[in-house]
């Protein structure tokens, strides 16, 4: 089954830092970005149904973290999808790397896969309602 739509947004970005709670505090104070143990939370609403919030998490964390492996890479987006489950399907049938199984929170399903220049990207089929619940800190226009 071919797929309408897979990636429908940017759902985070993940960089390495030396200092991650230094970076944030630097953003809070010149940038005005509402920070907390993981960064921020950007809210937004839907296109196709503005009563709809969604979320963009941004976070810096620390330079040693293994959370990008087995990238080296500085950086990790993380993309919004629907159906994560048929989605890996079609990657593996389209010779993509996976790098690990599913796992499933309240707040969402994720998975990683390698792209070809050796970053690693995190899929995340979204449960916006409940991340809306636990998200402590977020930044909102």
């Amino acid at each position: 089954m071919k797929m309408k739509k897979r990636v429908t947004g940017i759902g985070g970005i993940f960089f390495k830092v030396e200092n991650p709670d230094q970076t944030k505090q630097w953003y809070a104070k010149h940038l005005g970005l509402q920070v907390d143990n993981y960064g921020t939370a950007f809210e937004w609403r839907s296109s196709n149904d503005p009563s709809k919030k969604g979320f963009s998490q941004w976070s810096p964390m620390k330079d040693d973290t293994s959370y990008f492996n087995p990238s080296k890479k500085d950086f990790m987006v993380n993309f919004r999808v629907e159906n994560l489950e048929v989605l890996v399907e079609e990657l593996k049938k389209e010779g993509v790397q996976i790098l690990d199984e599913i796992e499933t929170f309240e707040y969402g399903k994720f998975v990683h896969i390698l792209d070809p220049d050796g970053h690693s990207i995190e899929l995340w089929e979204p449960n916006d309602s409940v991340y809306d619940q636990i998200v402590v800190a977020r930044t909102v226009s």
